[in-house]
């Protein structure tokens, strides 16, 4: 009866955005809102994730059954962001004994892959456009076996239960979106490749409109299986066979994994590191995510500014927040990698006495141009060349959750840019998570900690967070964002705008964003930040516009309930109870 209650409830979900061809679709917000809840809550990237997430809170389920339900509607609905073909991190928070795990669904590389994989025929790196497309890029996926990692801890349904809605989306269809018809119009490569031509574009090779109603049988074969056989469905047997296969034929830029690499992936629990900022206890993913790190790097060293003195988003505090982020990108790049092959010491980048150093190195009046990266005791003397200022592709994914009993799942799952690595394989994308390597393996004499060798994870920008009242120890803030290696600086934004100038969780999220990767200071086009530009540059700033396309999802505990938004900049919704 529950079984046909919850087919129920996803077969009107695809009446009310998919009863016709074509049919409404949704679209991003016009103006969001800030969504109240007693109970219980979930913030995603698309209404019909949603929608799932809170129909699992509602039938009992935790906040863990509730991300896994929502990843699978992702797979199928935002396909150029996140999927099963992809990876990701998870943080979670139990309420009842207040630990706090992270779960590592990192993609990793083949047994083939080696430290001059992106290097041409000159010996110089390959261009990132040149390497995304085919099977070079592609990591051995890692977000089931990760939620199934979670599940056997967390998970209150049935792991099958979660897949159902799902399945029955993709067996009858659903609305494609307005931000996917975009990304889909927009993507070049995606029009050039068999498996994906067929599926995102019309006989005739038109692109598929918004509210035209996709199907996909192929992924519900996919999921069908997995709900019965579990993730090893996944990992062994037809569904990894054709993944190799696919990867080792892919053109152009055919791969080399194999079956034995997709068996062999296994997803890890990993150290949370935390920070005290002013009445916050910030919690965030360590690596070999460099977002964690990064972030409470920037923190600790914004800890010697008062900030909450400053005008938001004013000249003073964006110059401040942008050099402190110099310097944390700076660490960044020389330091931070896979744990399981180079040694990374948080301990020591997070030390106080060296964050107060660095932030010494912070002129309020003058910009210190490009940082250099520090040296904490015992760090590795590793090295890699700086961070690719590149515009960011509208991909990855996060989630926030918050279950009846207070437990919370923040979740940033990905397959890298839009789309991936544009191959299709059984109704899902494989990621391009391998391009996150340094492509040139060494560096002013030094080796590169994030070179690609066989079974490393590449370093990685997501960062699932969480925030607890420094005195009480209570939760007050779930939250993450897509958006690269500048999920950073929307992220410690977001941090700021809630704990130093109390801003809603909406404004805190769809406030203007500014940040440095230890390069230009960039600010948010069209966002009532020019002004800034001229400020900024008198006080030695390079600066560039441009779009900032983020997509934060938060939820804010405030003592009386859940208080959740999800950015204007795309379209996802927060829905509670």
């Amino acid at each position: 009866m529950r079984c046909c209650r919850r087919l129920a409830l996803a077969a009107a979900l695809i009446a009310l955005g998919a009863c016709s061809t074509p049919v409404a679709a949704p679209a991003p917000h016009a103006a969001s809102s800030i969504v109240r809840a007693e109970h219980q809550m979930v913030v995603a990237a698309h209404p019909l994730a949603a929608e799932i997430g809170r129909d699992i809170l509602r039938q009992g389920g935790s906040a863990v059954d509730a991300a896994i339900a929502m990843q699978m509607v992702l797979t199928l609905v935002e396909p150029q962001s996140s999927g099963i073909g992809g990876g990701g991190f998870l943080l979670h928070y139990s309420a009842g004994t207040q630990a706090l795990e992270s779960y590592d669904g990192r993609e990793t590389a083949p047994e083939s892959a080696n430290r001059w994989m992106f290097l041409g025929d000159d010996g110089l790196p390959r261009s990132f456009a040149d390497v995304v497309p085919g099977g070079l890029s592609v990591g051995v996926p890692g977000t089931l076996r990760m939620l199934e990692l979670a599940h056997r801890a967390h998970g209150r349904l049935p792991w099958h239960t979660l897949f159902e809605p799902a399945i029955a989306l993709a067996e009858d269809g659903f609305a494609v979106s307005t931000r996917l018809a975009e990304d889909i119009a927009d993507d070049a490569v995606l029009a050039a490749q068999p498996s994906t031509r067929g599926y995102f574009f019309n006989a005739d090779g038109t692109p598929l409109r918004a509210g035209t109603r996709l199907r996909n049988p192929a992924l519900a074969r996919t999921l069908r299986a997995v709900a019965t056989g579990g993730a090893d469905a996944f990992y062994r047997g037809s569904i990894a066979a054709d993944i190799a296969a696919a990867v080792d034929a892919a053109a152009p830029n055919r791969g080399g994994m194999t079956t034995d690499d997709i068996a062999g992936y296994q997803a890890q629990t990993r150290p949370v590191p935390c920070l005290d900022y002013r009445d916050a206890r910030v919690c965030a993913m360590g690596p070999p995510s460099s977002g964690g790190v990064a972030i409470l790097q920037i923190l600790g060293m914004l800890r010697h500014f008062d900030l909450g003195a400053m005008p938001p988003d004013g000249i003073d505090a964006v110059h401040l927040i942008a050099e402190a982020s110099r310097l944390a990108f700076a660490d960044r790049e020389r330091y931070l990698a896979d744990p399981d092959f180079v040694p990374v010491q948080v301990d020591r980048l997070l030390e106080e006495a060296y964050l107060s150093s660095r932030a010494a190195d912070i002129d309020p009046a003058k910009s210190m141009g490009e940082a250099l990266p520090g040296r904490p005791a015992e760090a590795s003397l590793l090295g890699a060349l700086p961070a690719r200022q590149a515009a960011e592709p509208l991909s990855t994914s996060h989630m926030s959750v918050v279950d009846r009993d207070g437990n919370a799942v923040s979740f940033t799952t990905s397959i890298e840019g839009a789309f991936g690595a544009h191959l299709m394989v059984d109704g899902f994308l494989l990621n391009n998570q391998l391009t996150d390597f340094a492509f040139a393996p060494a560096a002013q004499g030094r080796a590169a900690a994030n070179r690609a060798e066989p079974g490393k994870r590449p370093r990685s920008s997501m960062s699932p967070t969480l925030v607890f009242d420094r005195k009480s120890g209570t939760l007050r803030a779930v939250l993450g964002s897509p958006g690269g290696a500048n999920i950073i600086g929307y992220v410690t934004q977001s941090i700021v705008n809630l704990v130093d100038w109390r801003r809603d969780p909406l404004a805190a999220i769809a406030a203007p964003h500014f940040l440095n990767r230890n390069g230009p200071t960039v600010l948010e086009e069209a966002r009532g930040l020019d002004a800034l530009q001229t400020a900024l540059m008198a006080r030695g700033h390079k600066v560039k516009v441009q779009e900032l396309n983020s997509g934060a999802n938060v939820i804010v505990l405030d003592g009386t309930g859940l208080l959740g938004a999800s950015d204007p900049r795309r379209e996802g919704i927060a829905l509670g109870d």
